[in-house]
């Protein structure tokens, strides 16, 4: 019965973030009422004051869950990937295949990217959230860059590499395909987008 109590109200605030995500997804921050988000979820106005205290509170909460979704995803498909090819760069290249997959896979096209729709209206929020948006992209540079550099001690590439550049291409590539997609309504953007950065990846470090 206690553990009943309990789980309710994190169920409520769950569905609250992910409720006003696909509305901020759908329109930005600045169009989402939390009347609306009360409506949506089912709750009364102090329901959902008893779970975040004003707008902001909201704000860095989605980007706190984003950033923890987000950095779920990419562990367990990269760990997979290593999984299934102990080596480097066949490892690396397995993963990134099966990230194009797995946005292939999707039954509807991908909503969007919080982190991108924050950025854009970044003057509603504090820099606490700005700099947790700048974070999560910086933690992919990171993640990206040390795989690059890590494949590189077994396969020196023959030219040089800028391997922040290419890190930070990762991300430009998954944020280009989604915009590309929604705006042509076109699902296989994204995933193809990856796999040509794949394809790069492995020229970079071709051994032949």
């Amino acid at each position: 019965m206690l553990e009943a109590a309990e789980k309710k109200p994190r169920d409520t605030r769950e569905k609250i973030l992910a409720v006003a995500e696909a509305a901020v997804l759908a329109k930005g921050f600045a169009s989402t009422s939390i009347e609306e988000l009360i409506a949506a979820v089912g709750i009364t106005k102090s329901g959902f004051f008893y779970h975040f205290k004003d707008k902001g509170e909201l704000a860095k909460a989605m980007m706190l869950r984003y950033i923890e979704q987000d950095t779920k995803v990419l562990n367990d498909i990269f760990q997979r990937g290593d999984e299934l090819h102990d080596d480097p760069l066949h490892g690396f290249l397995v993963g990134l295949k099966l990230f194009a997959e797995m946005f292939a896979n999707l039954p509807e096209a991908h909503p969007g990217c919080l982190a991108a729709s924050f950025c854009y209206q970044d003057q509603l929020f504090n820099g606490e959230i700005r700099d947790l948006n700048a974070a999560s992209v910086l933690a992919w540079r990171k993640r990206f860059r040390e795989r690059l550099e890590l494949i590189a001690k077994t396969y020196p590439p023959k030219q040089p590499v800028d391997f922040e550049a290419l890190a930070d291409m990762a991300a430009s590539s998954v944020e280009g395909g989604l915009i590309l997609g929604r705006l042509l309504k076109d699902q296989t953007i994204l995933p193809r987008q990856i796999l040509l950065y794949r394809d790069l990846v492995r020229a970079t470090f071709a051994s032949d």
